[in-house]
């Protein structure tokens, strides 16, 4: 076959196979025919696959790459160290905080007092004030003093035992029990060691003798756990040879891991001036002075509150015008005023001491089973026993408030305390504590209106309501102008405000 030939031959077979279907399983009688699609590539499809490897070095090596590497070396350096150079700016142009100063249990809330443990009960007056634990949690107080509890005949020193508790309050085994069970609840017991509490003499008039019996007492009842006692007369007590070894018993063996013990003085009929020096001369941690004395006007109670503050540790002043034997504060405050001295207690610097019944107002003839029975559920009949109880249901609530307030707002617990206003039967103040909100308290146990002009540097043009008696005309939240603040008679606020650098 000529090449010319050959040729034509490839051409036809190569048509032929352009014909063959793709499957390659057409019978030999069907047409040899197909097609095959090819896909263009459209300009849109294709995707940019960046430079390789080897042209990558080439650009990186040029002059203008490596003067922008640069470049953005250098900003970004200068971009971190200028964050840090800002950080450390604000660091030190910010106000520092103060410290927070040394805070124990018993300035952290109330302290309740249950003098007359006797009249609780015909069995056990102990176990009478287990029972009533959760309700007394529940008014925030950090400690409860009890007693006196031991045995002693009035004026009888022969007849005294510190260590033993009077049948007629319960036994030993009972007042155990209650501090295992109160501590479980987060709560303080103290017991009031006053030897001779029915008699005319706190000492039997022999301090020095009774003092080495005391000494025992107060390690007998550490080893039970008793977290604090309370002596009477701490005027005849802390000038015998005895008592820097009193002292040195509750105080002496404390460590920074473990709970303290306190030890706290009562002396009544002292000036400021001399309370001031009992408290510094005698290193009781709280000192209870019935002061302020509700007697005295709002002035001199300003003058003496004053005095006290700048002449004592705030963590040892007690305010206590209540108590076993000065009586419930109802029975010495103006009638309807209870509200008022609440709200100035709670937020004076130091600790509040109150006298059980104080919280709902019962007075030195109220039973101290009427305390009690606000815990009932039982529905009272009587319209007039019902408005009682809803009046006392509504006092226990206010002093609730402020308490649980008092235990939370770092100017309340351990805030500077600035007079604002004073006169005959007012009083108003300031607490503020460095960078936190500052509270401001206005009270007014008279019969008559008061306007108060309050003025101070840190004082903004109004402030909000956080406690007030007269809910209807001052509700909780609402904003009262501080340049005129008027109060009606009987009538208390607790105000706040932000700080403000």
């Amino acid at each position: 076959m000529s090449r010319e030939a050959e040729m034509k031959e490839v051409e036809l077979n190569e048509l032929d196979q352009e014909k063959q279907p793709m499957t390659g399983d057409t019978p030999a009688a069907a047409e040899k025919n197909g097609c095959v699609k090819v896909k263009v590539p459209d300009d849109n499809d294709v995707k940019f696959t960046g430079l390789s490897k080897d042209e990558l070095m080439k650009v990186a090596g040029t002059a203008g790459w490596v003067r922008t590497r640069w470049i953005l070396l250098v900003l970004f350096w200068l971009g971190w160290v200028g964050m840090l150079a800002g950080a450390i700016v604000i660091i030190v142009q910010a106000p520092k905080c103060k410290p927070i100063p040394e805070m124990n249990w018993w300035n952290e809330g109330p302290l309740y007092e249950i003098a007359d443990v006797k009249g609780l009960s015909e069995s056990s007056g102990l176990k009478v004030i287990e029972e009533k634990l959760d309700s007394l949690g529940q008014l925030k107080v950090k400690g409860l003093i009890l007693g006196p509890l031991h045995r002693v005949q009035k004026d009888q020193l022969s007849t005294l035992d510190l260590t033993s508790v009077d049948s007629l309050v319960g036994s030993n085994e009972d007042m155990e029990s209650l501090l295992q069970r109160a501590h479980k609840k987060g709560l303080s017991i103290l017991l009031d060691l006053t030897p001779n509490y029915e008699g005319l003499q706190a000492w039997f008039g022999q301090a020095s003798v009774v003092a080495q019996q005391l000494k025992a007492a107060l390690t007998y009842w550490i080893s039970k756990g008793v977290d604090g006692f309370l002596v009477s007369s701490l005027r005849e007590i802390s000038t015998t040879s005895a008592w820097p070894d009193i002292v040195a018993v509750v105080q002496g063996n404390r460590t920074e891991d473990t709970k303290k013990i306190a030890l706290m003085g009562a002396v009544q009929g002292l000036t400021a001036d001399e309370a001031s020096e009992m408290l510094n001369r005698s290193s009781v941690d709280l000192l209870l002075s019935g002061l302020p004395d509700p007697g005295q006007t709002g002035t001199d109670q300003a003058r003496t509150i004053q005095t006290l503050y700048a002449n004592s540790n705030q963590g040892s002043l007690g305010w206590n015008p209540s108590g076993r034997t000065l009586g419930r504060l109802a029975s010495r405050i103006p009638a309807g005023s209870i509200q008022p001295f609440h709200t100035l207690l709670f937020t004076l610097p130091g600790t509040a001491v109150f006298s059980s019944g104080d919280e709902i107002g019962l007075s030195d003839t109220d039973s101290l089973d009427e305390l009690w029975d606000l815990d009932s559920a039982a529905e009272e009949s009587n319209a007039t026993v019902k408005a009682l109880r809803e009046k006392r249901n509504e006092l226990r609530g206010f002093f609730k408030s402020l308490s649980d307030l008092r235990g939370k707002e770092r100017a309340l617990l351990h805030g500077e305390y600035i007079p604002l206003h004073n006169s005959s039967s007012s009083l108003a103040f300031l607490r503020l504590w460095d960078q936190s909100e500052r509270f401001i308290t206005a009270v007014n146990w008279g019969d008559a209106p008061v306007t108060m002009t309050l003025t101070h540097e840190d004082l903004p043009p109004e402030a909000k309501v956080r406690i007030s008696t007269d809910l209807e005309k001052m509700p909780v939240d609402s904003m009262l102008s501080l340049e005129k603040l008027v109060l009606e008679p009987k009538q208390a606020l607790l105000l706040s405000y932000p700080f403000s650098s």
